[in-house]
C-alpha cells in the first residue's frame, strides 16, 4: 500500500524535475517543459497533482507563450479542482491570481473582478494570499479609474494586516492608498512626511524595511516629477538610488518572517531595480540630461531582457514601454529621428501583444508620433496625431502636454488663429492652469512667448519668456531654459540690440550643446553667424557658419533616413490598433527647408 502511494510521487517528481530543467534552461525550452507537464495527465493523477499540474501548465503558457486560450483553460481547471481539495490554499489562490491577471490582459475585467472577490472571500484564513488578492483587486479598480473602490479595498487590507499583526504589510497598503489620494489632492507633502517617518521608525526585517523605503521614496520621486519639480526631487532620488543599492546586497533568505502576512511584497527586488532606473530616466529627461537618460535606459532595458527570459510579468512590459517612450523623446531632441521612429514601431509591437498595454498607452503612442511629425515638418499629420491622442486620454498632465504641443503646431502653420486661441485659453499660465505641474506651466509661458514673437509683439514676448526663464531656472529645466534664451536672443537681434542678443544666444548654445539639443544648436548657430557678422567679428561669424552647416547636414541626413523607413508611414495611423505590417515607401515626402 505504501509503495502504491509513493509511486505516483516518484514519476510526478521526475516529470516535474525535467519540466523545471527545460523552463530554466538558457534559452528556456518551453515546448519540452510543456510536454513534460502534459505527460503527468497520462498517469491519471490524484486531484492534488492534477490541479497543481494545470496551474503549472497555465502559468508557463501565460508567461512564456502567446497561447492565452490554452493557458486560460488550464488555469480555470486548476481553480475549479483546487476548490474541491481541502487545505490546498497555495494552488487555489495562485490559480485565481494568475487567471484574473490573464483576464485583465485580454480586457475581460468583468470576468476578473468576480473571480478575485470570491478568492478574497474564501482566503481570510490565509493572510499572505488574502493581502495579495486584496491588493490585486485594488489595482484593477485603479486601472478602471474607480479610485473610491480602490481606496476602500486598500483600507480593508491595511486593517486586516494590522489585525493579523503585520505592521509591514499594513504600511504597504497605506502607501498605496496615499498614491491614490495623491491623484486627488493637491497637497500631499504632510502625508508623505508622515509616512516617511513611519518607515524610518519601523523596526523589523532589514529587507522589508528597505522595501518599504523604496516604496515611499518612489512615491515621493514620482510626486515631484508629476509636479515638474526637477531640482526639488534630487535629494529623494539620491536616497532612492542608495536604498536600492542596499537592497541588492541583502539576501532574501537571510531572515524569514515568522508572520505569513509579512511574506507579502509590493514588488520583487529585481523589479524594484528596473523601477529605480525608470524614475532616474524620467528625471534625466525632464532635467535635460539626455546622455544620462540614455545611459540609464540602456541599463534598464538590459536588465529587463534578462528578467523577461524567465518572467513574463505584465509589469515588465509596462516598464519597457515607459522607458522606450522617454528615450524616444530624447532621440527626437538629439537629432536621431530614424532611431526614434524604429523605437516607436517597437512600442507598437509591444502594444500589439497586449490589449491592456495598448489601452493604457495608445494616447502616449500618438503623442510620440505627433512629436516625430513636428521634427520632420509634417504639420498636418502632427495635428491629426495630437487630436487623436487628446481623444484617447483622460490624464490631465498628458492632456496639457499634448495641447501645448498642438498649440506650437498651430503657431507654425500661422493660419489657425481661432483654434489656437481656443487652445491657449485652456492652458493659460496666468490663471486657472489645469494642472499643478511647474514644468508644464513654464512651457505654457514659452508657447505664449513664441506666439507673441511670431505676431511681432516683442515686449509681450519678452515678459512671457522671462517668466519661463524664472520658472525653468528655479527647477533646473535645462531644455526650456535653452529654448527661452535663444528665442529672447532672436527678439533682441530683430530689435537691433546685438550685444543683449549675444548675451542670450551664447549661453543658449552652451546649454544646448550640453543637453545636446540639435534644433536649438541649429537655431543658435544661425543667430551667432548673423550676430557676429553684424558686430564685425569675421572669424567668429565664419566659425558659426561652419557649425550651422554641420548641424544642417546632420539633421538633413537623419531626416532623409527617417522618412525613407517603412515605419514613416505610421504618421498616417490615427484609428484602431497599431498596424501589424508597415509598407515601405519610395522616399522622403517632407522638406527640411523650414528647419534650415
Amino acid at each position: 500500500m505504501a509503495s502504491n502511494v509513493e509511486a505516483p510521487e516518484r514519476w510526478y517528481l521526475a516529470l516535474l524535475g525535467f519540466a523545471e530543467h527545460f523552463r530554466t534552461s538558457s534559452p528556456p525550452k518551453i515546448r519540452l517543459c510543456v510536454h513534460c507537464l502534459q505527460a503527468v495527465f497520462q498517469f491519471k493523477p490524484p486531484q492534488r497533482i492534477e490541479a497543481r499540474t494545470h496551474l503549472q501548465l497555465g502559468s508557463v503558457l501565460y508567461h512564456h507563450t502567446k497561447n492565452s486560450d490554452l493557458a486560460r483553460s488550464h488555469l480555470e481547471k486548476a481553480w475549479y479542482i483546487s476548490q474541491q481539495v481541502p487545505q490546498f490554499e497555495d494552488v487555489k489562490f495562485e490559480a485565481a491570481s494568475i487567471l484574473s491577471e490573464l483576464f485583465c490582459q485580454q480586457n475581460l475585467v468583468d470576468s476578473a473582478k468576480p473571480l478575485l472577490r470570491k478568492a478574497i472571500q474564501i482566503s481570510q484564513q490565509t493572510p499572505y494570499w488574502h493581502c495579495r488578492l486584496l491588493f490585486q483587486l485594488a489595482q484593477l479598480h485603479t486601472l478602471e479609474k474607480d479610485l473610491v473602490s480602490a481606496c476602500d479595498l486598500l483600507g480593508v487590507g491595511a486593517e486586516y494586516a494590522r489585525v493579523v499583526g503585520s505592521e509591514y504589510t499594513s504600511d504597504v497598503f497605506l502607501a498605496q492608498q496615499l498614491l491614490l489620494m495623491e491623484r486627488k489632492l493637491g497637497e500631499v507633502h504632510p502625508l508623505l512626511t508622515l509616512c516617511g517617518t513611519i518607515v524610518e521608525n519601523w523596526q523589523g526585517n532589514p529587507i522589508q524595511k528597505e522595501s518599504l523605503r523604496v516604496f515611499f521614496l518612489v512615491l515621493q520621486v514620482t510626486h515631484y516629477l508629476d509636479a515638474g519639480q526637477v531640482k526639488s526631487v534630487k535629494p529623494c532620488l539620491k536616497q532612492l538610488q542608495q536604498c536600492i543599492q542596499t537592497i541588492s546586497t541583502l539576501h532574501d533568505d537571510e531572515i524569514l518572517p515568522s508572520n505569513p502576512a509579512d511574506l507579502f511584497h509590493w514588488l520583487p527586488k529585481e523589479h524594484m531595480c528596473v523601477l529605480v532606473y525608470l524614475v532616474t530616466v524620467m528625471h534625466s529627461m525632464q532635467a535635460g540630461y539626455l546622455e544620462k537618460a540614455q545611459k540609464y535606459t540602456d541599463k534598464a532595458l538590459m536588465q529587463l531582457e534578462k528578467l523577461k527570459m524567465l518572467d513574463c510579468s505584465p509589469i515588465l512590459s509596462t516598464f519597457q514601454v515607459i522607458l522606450l517612450e522617454h528615450i524616444i523623446m530624447c532621440r527626437l531632441v538629439t537629432g536621431h529621428k530614424a532611431t526614434a521612429l524604429q523605437e516607436i514601431s517597437q512600442v507598437c509591437q509591444l502594444c500589439q501583444q497586449s490589449p491592456r498595454l495598448f489601452t493604457n498607452h495608445a494616447a502616449q503612442l500618438h503623442t510620440l508620433l505627433g512629436l516625430y511629425c513636428i521634427s520632420v515638418n509634417c504639420m498636418d499629420n502632427a495635428e491629426a496625431q495630437f487630436t487623436t491622442a487628446l481623444r484617447l486620454t483622460t490624464h490631465q498632465e498628458l492632456w496639457t502636454y499634448i495641447v501645448t504641443n498642438l498649440a506650437s503646431v498651430y503657431i507654425r502653420e500661422g493660419n489657425r488663429h481661432q483654434e489656437l486661441y481656443s487652445l491657449l485659453e485652456r492652458i493659460n499660465p496666468d490663471h486657472n492652469f489645469p494642472v499643478s505641474s511647474h514644468c508644464l506651466r513654464a512651457a505654457a509661458f514659452y508657447i505664449r512667448g513664441l506666439l507673441s514673437f511670431f505676431q511681432g509683439r516683442y515686449n509681450e514676448a519678452k515678459r512671457f519668456l522671462r517668466e519661463t526663464l524664472k520658472m525653468s531656472n528655479a527647477e533646473d529645466l535645462n531644455r526650456l531654459t535653452a529654448c527661452s534664451l535663444v528665442l529672447l536672443g532672436h527678439i533682441f537681434y530683430v530689435l537691433g540690440n546685438h550685444r543683449e542678443s549675444n548675451n542670450m544666444v551664447v549661453p543658449a548654445m552652451q546649454l544646448a550643446s550640453k543637453i545636446p539639443d540639435m534644433s536649438v544648436q541649429l537655431w543658435s548657430s544661425a543667430l551667432l553667424k548673423d550676430l557676429n557678422k553684424a558686430l564685425g567679428n569675421t572669424m567668429d561669424a565664419h566659425e558659426a557658419a561652419q557649425m550651422h552647416q554641420n548641424f544642417s547636414q546632420q539633421l538633413l541626413q537623419d531626416h532623409i533616413a527617417a522618412c525613407s523607413l517603412p515605419e514613416h508611414n505610421l504618421i498616417s495611423w490615427i484609428d484602431g490598433p497599431p498596424p501589424v505590417q508597415i509598407q515601405a515607401q519610395n522616399g522622403p515626402t517632407t522638406s527640411l527647408a523650414s528647419l534650415l
